[in-house]
């Protein structure tokens, strides 16, 4: 019985190093991938980005089964914020220049996009999701984005375009040689 004992011991580190070293040395598959990559649309654009706002959200989402165990995802998503000021939109009639002063009134500030930034942001925790887990991550991420969105649209994220835009385009147009500088934001 012993000899059983030790026979099958050594036959398994012998056959655990003979996959250990098959592990370490066998061959790696190679990777082809292939692209065509087409221009579908080729846009000019004026918006000057003035201020990004860089936002983090923990999100507990859970979904609340009858009949299943409650699955929950906690994640902590990062996301950008960009307000800007769309130029294009400046008429002829927008900028009135006398002598050594310019007037100029400059388009209301917008916020430019909201973008989940998903190389930073991470699934932190899963619980009871077995077969649903992308779909209930899914779900959270999305109402990540949604609650984002309306946090931004209640910050000082407009305010704060619109003082950038000033500090940008005042040294400007003073470098420019005029001595009065006035400048406004359509209602």
């Amino acid at each position: 019985m012993r000899k059983i004992l030790i026979t099958l011991l050594i036959l398994v580190l012998v056959g655990f190093a003979g996959w250990m070293i098959w592990k370490r040395f066998s061959p790696v598959d190679n990777v082809e991938s292939r692209h065509q990559i087409l221009v579908e649309r080729i846009e000019a654009m004026g918006k000057l980005e003035l201020v990004k706002y860089r936002l983090s959200d923990v999100v507990e989402h859970k979904n609340i089964s009858t009949y299943l165990p409650d699955a929950s995802v906690l994640l902590i998503v990062k996301a950008d914020a960009v307000g800007c000021v769309d130029l294009s939109r400046i008429t002829p009639n927008d900028i009135e220049v006398i002598g050594d002063s310019v007037t100029i009134q400059l388009p209301r500030p917008e916020i430019c996009y909201v973008r989940i930034d998903h190389d930073n942001s991470r699934v932190y925790d899963t619980k009871m999701a077995f077969f649903r887990e992308a779909q209930l991550v899914d779900a959270a991420y999305k109402a990540a984005e949604t609650q984002i969105m309306k946090e931004v649209r209640q910050s000082d994220i407009l305010e704060q375009t619109k003082s950038n835009a000033l500090h940008v385009f005042r040294p400007l147009l003073e470098g420019l040689g005029y001595a009065k500088v006035n400048l406004s934001f359509a209602p």
